[in-house]
């Protein structure tokens, strides 16, 4: 039997976590704190309030699933919910045990996802392309300016990383073989090879005068 000195350390440590989430996921993520040893009143905290209940409200059907299992799942996570106002929601549930293996809390998120997928859509409709209508393919760029965006996708697949995820050593490989491969010479050839692998085009140049030695 859990003791009440136990309950309350747990619920503490409980509010502890949930607060901490709460500040880290506001304002789009609900976070809430049940103790599970009223199902007509569990809630004992909530922040960033998006469902409308209150301290004192009831537990969820999910809530009271765990109250009567104590083999129900310790996580459930990224399940598909939705809000008082029908808005979608993403929630995860985490169960608290006491030393007996008895549910005593539960901290449950509930996260806003229809401003995410609203920008999300923004996002498409300005990424969205259509085909050029006269069936040309247009190049924005020099034919030796493709081949040189083609060697550093090679150079950085040949190790299994994207680009700008190169270590420090692999970039400085990289710019000495463009260098002596001539690729430097091309007009704004160091730019490129910044923007490709995340460095100022002085990196470039340092990196090569430190493969240089």
């Amino acid at each position: 039997m859990t003791s009440e000195s136990e309950r309350a350390w747990l619920l503490s440590e409980a509010r502890k976590i949930a607060s901490a989430l709460a500040e880290t996921l506001s304002p789009l993520c609900e976070v809430v704190v049940h103790d599970l040893s009223d199902p007509a009143h569990t809630i004992v905290y909530i922040a960033n309030n998006l469902s409308g209940r209150k301290v004192g409200d009831s537990a969820t059907e999910l809530g009271l699933a765990r109250m009567a299992d104590p083999t129900f799942p310790d996580v459930i996570a990224n399940y598909a919910n939705s809000l008082s106002d029908g808005r979608p929601a993403k929630s995860t549930s985490i169960g608290l045990k006491d030393t007996s293996g008895k549910f005593i809390a539960a901290i449950c998120l509930n996260l806003d996802l229809s401003y995410l997928r609203g920008i999300s859509s923004y996002i498409d409709a300005l990424a969205r392309t259509e085909p050029n209508p006269t069936g040309l393919q247009e190049h924005l760029y020099g034919k030796r300016s493709a081949a040189l965006e083609t060697k550093i996708l090679d150079f950085a697949a040949s190790r299994n990383r994207d680009p700008r995820a190169l270590t420090s050593e692999d970039k400085r490989a990289l710019v000495r073989k463009l260098a002596d491969d001539g690729d430097l010479e091309i007009r704004g050839a160091a730019d490129r090879i910044g923007a490709l692998v995340g460095l100022s085009r002085s990196n470039v140049y340092y990196y090569l005068r430190s493969a240089r030695g």
